[in-house]
């Protein structure tokens, strides 16, 4: 393959994953009240270390990287565990979480193939369905133009968001392909362009930002370990792993590649480290994008110099805040909008996983219902445990932590302990 088509596919995929990548820290910085300086930054070395997390993965060495032409960002099940973690113990806490978790991951890479029976897919499906399901408040109240907002709800923000979500919609309605896949992506430039025109954007981040800067450990302060927020990020870190798991599995059957235990074993070392070099320069733990998995499919390239090009183009965008800082100026509004989109496939994808779960087994749909209702219950009166000691409440006020502990014991107790019950005549 030439060198101008590798560019131009490593480009396809860069832009495949792009909202993903940058929606992840636009909103937990929204949420912990970034500054336009610290924002730009959050964006500019997320940017970079989705380059440095895919390159990890896409090499083939005897302790790391699983040699697939996969694509690595940020997993949006951190978003809420990170957000909750900030605002009850400070953003030092998260970082310390990040590298700690991450290092675990490291660890456990080895031998978590014998721990994923622990996450069939009502665990994991639960999961996923409870994250899409807890974030959507942040995508709605961003709609409205973000809480406090002055012109909160206002007609111009909620018909800005809708107008977005419009775009969206029809661009994934009457598209095929590659510019399906980046709906969101085109949905964000035009409805920030129909801002522009409505004097609802402001310049100044995108002024004041450097055309490059040097990445620095610890930005935001050295961090602070913690292990109810280590515990958290590490529930979180397993069921990314199970997740990366699947779209191992897929890109080893399109790649016409027939994986083993250690190669498992080494995509999940470099998730673990991935994470833990994230955590050191401020970034976030990191997971396979499973639409690059689809683009890979569709393109039929299957070269790994392709996914090389596009880590490469993403660690060199990192040194570029200008670029970084174009992103933090999209109006809350359309960022709602896109949210709403993500969070809802979000919702969806774990819905997919349950469903032949539940389907099956009564007593799957029961775990599931439990696990859901408590996660998502827990999100909505996160003071149900406020009762328990203090060092606890990092994960019991958590509506997704809980819903994995929850779905993890009753499986066990369901599925794995005992004798299996007899078929219900009422079984779903």
């Amino acid at each position: 393959m030439n060198h101008m088509k590798a560019t131009a596919l490593g480009m396809q995929h860069l832009l495949a994953m792009y909202a993903g990548a940058i929606l992840v820290p636009i909103i937990i910085g929204t949420e912990l009240g970034f500054n336009s300086e610290q924002m730009t930054y959050l964006v500019a070395i997320d940017i970079l270390m989705c380059g440095v997390a895919t390159l990890l993965q896409v090499y083939r060495g005897r302790v790391i990287g699983i040699g697939l032409p996969v694509v690595l960002g940020c997993t949006f099940t951190a978003v809420s565990p990170i957000v909750m973690i900030g605002q009850q113990q400070g953003i030092t806490y998260i970082y310390g979480a990040i590298i700690a978790s991450g290092a675990i991951i490291f660890l456990i890479g080895g031998i978590f193939g014998s721990l994923v029976r622990l996450f069939p897919p009502v665990v994991t499906g639960t999961v996923v369905a409870t994250i899409g399901i807890s974030l959507l408040p942040v995508a709605v109240n961003n709609m409205a133009g973000g809480l406090g907002a002055p012109d909160f709800a206002s007609g111009a923000n909620v018909g800005l968001a809708f107008f977005t979500l419009l775009v969206i919609l029809l661009i994934y309605r009457f598209s095929t392909g590659f510019l399906r896949a980046i709906s969101i992506l085109v949905g964000l430039v035009v409805g920030t362009l129909v801002a522009i025109f409505f004097n609802m954007v402001d310049f100044e981040p995108v002024q004041e930002a450097s055309m490059f800067h040097m990445v620095e450990p610890f930005y935001f302060g050295v961090p602070t370990f913690d292990a109810s927020a280590i515990l958290t990020m590490t529930l979180v870190g397993m069921v990314s792993l199970v997740e990366s798991t699947g779209v191992y599995f897929a890109l080893g059957d399109i790649c016409d590649k027939q994986l083993k235990s250690r190669d498992l074993a080494r995509g999940y070392r470099s998730e673990g480290l991935a994470s833990v070099i994230g955590g050191i320069f401020n970034a976030f733990p990191y997971t396979t994008f499973s639409q690059n998995v689809g683009l890979t499919q569709m393109s039929g390239v299957k070269d790994r110099k392709v996914i090389v090009i596009t880590g490469v183009m993403l660690v060199l965008l990192g040194f570029v805040p200008k670029l970084a800082a174009v992103t933090t100026i999209i109006p809350k509004p359309v960022l709602g909008a896109a949210m709403v989109a993500m969070f809802g496939m979000v919702i969806t994808q774990g819905v997919k996983m349950l469903a032949p779960a539940v389907i099956h087994s009564a007593e799957n749909a029961m775990v599931a219902a439990i696990s859901i209702g408590l996660g998502v219950g827990v999100s909505v009166v996160p003071e149900l445990f406020q009762a328990l000691p203090e060092k606890l409440s990092i994960v019991t006020s958590n509506g997704i932590v809980a819903a994995a502990v929850t779905a993890i014991v009753l499986n066990i107790f369901f599925n794995m302990i005992g004798p299996k019950p007899k078929d219900d005549p009422m079984e779903l």
